[in-house]
């Protein structure tokens, strides 16, 4: 059923590739293309590719060092494969919902407990989902002139991405901070879906919601004991968000442009990611581009915008996503088939 799962996401992440590949090559000249491609400075590609390989190993840092907190006997390396994994199966599924799953697969041939693993993985999902918050919240409460200027043909994705991660946040921190109101919310909405649909599967639902309710509760308790955890945890998420945006200026600069800042490049490329970070779209595919197109065009110029897009695009995601699948393997040989007893 899983791989049956898989192969269904494989198949919808190469449709939505394809019909990504005609919208942004659709009449472009490639001649063009490949002559600027050619007059850049691949050593900002290289540079490029060192923060996306730091992007992801950032996770570890964060799982590895809430796994040793809560004394679970965690491996480096291993959590360094578990980001891998990670980031490969939340990039080929619908609004990143494969990746903690298939972390908790290796977490478990690992013989690490899968409660606190999947506490711990929630943190990381709120602390990371936190820092878009904060970063689209900034920008739309406070408006810098400079920074709307450019966002603006595009601002209805832009509201629309912080209103859904604020949601999410706010959503989820009613889950860890008021399990039992939110138990009351959901029980009733299955027990009126059910009689709606006149399903038979309400007890089996129900019982869900509470056994998922009491590793919200396990959260809660972490949250409130480890303090100063979740602060370092919280400093390493935004300096791993910083690195991943400023990609785009590194790329911005290896076609020799200049007149824009780093930190007006790095805040249009996040709220980029803000924007699209809800949306049911594997990695963001499809819209990611078309945000880039329209927010970047009077940063980079008519003609140079679609390079700077295809090369920042091709390094922050495709080149994250050959990476990560390539490492998955590696996980796949080394932790799933080590021969561990599941426990």
């Amino acid at each position: 059923m899983k791989s049956k799962k898989t192969i269904v996401n494989l198949i919808f992440l190469l449709l939505v590739f394809v019909l990504t590949l005609y919208y942004v090559f659709h009449g472009e000249d490639m001649g063009a293309l490949a002559a600027y491609l050619g007059q850049s400075d691949i050593r900002y590609w290289i540079a490029g590719t060192v923060l996306v390989i730091l992007f992801i190993l950032s996770e570890s840092v964060i799982i590895y060092y809430m796994m040793r907190s809560v004394g679970q006997p965690a491996i480096l390396t291993h959590c360094f494969l578990y980001s891998f994994v990670g980031f490969f199966f939340s990039a080929i599924t619908p609004s990143a919902t494969g990746g903690q799953p298939a972390q908790l697969y290796f977490m478990k041939k690992d013989n690490l407990s899968m409660s606190i693993s999947t506490l711990i993985l929630m943190v990381v999902t709120i602390t990371y989902k936190a820092v878009l918050v904060v970063i689209g919240l900034v920008v739309v409460i406070f408006r810098p002139r400079v920074i709307m200027e450019y966002l603006d043909p595009v601002i209805g994705w832009c509201y629309l991405g912080v209103a859904l991660n604020v949601f999410c946040v706010t959503f989820m921190m009613i889950l860890v901070f008021h399990p039992t109101l939110a138990e009351n919310i959901l029980v009733s909405l299955i027990r009126i879906f059910c009689r709606i649909t006149h399903s038979k599967k309400e007890k089996k639902w129900v019982q869900r919601v509470s056994g998922a309710m009491e590793r919200y509760r396990s959260v809660a308790d972490y949250l409130r004991k480890n303090k100063r955890v979740i602060i370092n945890v919280l400093l390493i998420t935004f300096i791993q968000r910083i690195m991943w945006f400023y990609i785009t200026y590194l790329i911005y600069l290896s076609f020799s442009l200049q007149g824009v800042d780093p930190v007006t490049i790095t805040t249009l490329q996040g709220m980029i990611s803000v924007s699209v970070d809800m949306l049911p779209l594997p990695g963001g595919m499809g819209i990611s581009e078309k945000l880039f197109l329209s927010i970047f065009q009077p940063v980079c110029g008519k003609n140079f915008v679609l390079p700077v897009m295809v090369v920042s695009r091709g390094i922050s995601y495709y080149t994250q996503l050959i990476i990560s699948a390539i490492m998955t393997g590696v996980a796949y040989f080394t932790i799933g088939g080590a021969g561990r007893k599941d426990g």
